[in-house]
């Protein structure tokens, strides 16, 4: 059996929320036990640049948490890379809505980052874009805060090895 695709983190323009998320996500990965240590975790962005660099505020927020995001770049959501995607987990319902038009077919396994968080609390992750490092560190806690509800769903797709 092969190895699933890459769960790929959705937002507008790939600089702020999908790589942080992307980042937390692969890091909280590698304390899971096999299969799930295994995915790979990428992000992109359905209004992306390529090659723009991620905000300052981003690469704090994570520097914060022990984790390196400078080096990140941005780029474009593809079709292609919604063909390979285990998962894509989107920040707002709005990022859903775009992928489910435009893409053809789209992801079957097409996901809110926060869609698993109990209670009927915020399921979307609001663009930091723009605002002061506490709006970045917020956003990075509401991430934090809702991966081992999406771990425990991860765990109902992943393929028994």
């Amino acid at each position: 059996m092969s190895a699933p695709g890459p769960i790929v983190t959705v937002c507008t323009a790939n600089i702020c929320r999908s790589p942080m998320a992307a980042a937390l996500l692969q890091h909280a990965l590698a304390a899971q036990p096999e299969p799930l240590r295994s995915l790979r975790v990428v992000s992109a962005g359905v209004a992306a640049r390529a090659g723009e660099p991620v905000s300052e505020n981003s690469v704090i927020a994570l520097k914060k948490v022990g984790i390196d995001l400078s080096q990140h770049r941005a780029q474009a959501l593809t079709q292609q890379m919604l063909d390979e995607a285990f998962v894509v987990l989107c920040m707002t319902e709005s990022h859903r809505a775009l992928i489910h038009v435009q893409a053809d077919p789209p992801p079957k396994h097409l996901f809110l980052f926060r869609e698993f968080m109990p209670g009927a609390g915020e399921k979307e992750i609001a663009d930091p874009f723009g605002g002061p490092l506490k709006i970045y560190e917020a956003a990075r806690d509401e991430m934090v805060e809702s991966i081992p509800s999406l771990i425990a769903h991860l765990k109902t797709l992943v393929p028994a090895t």
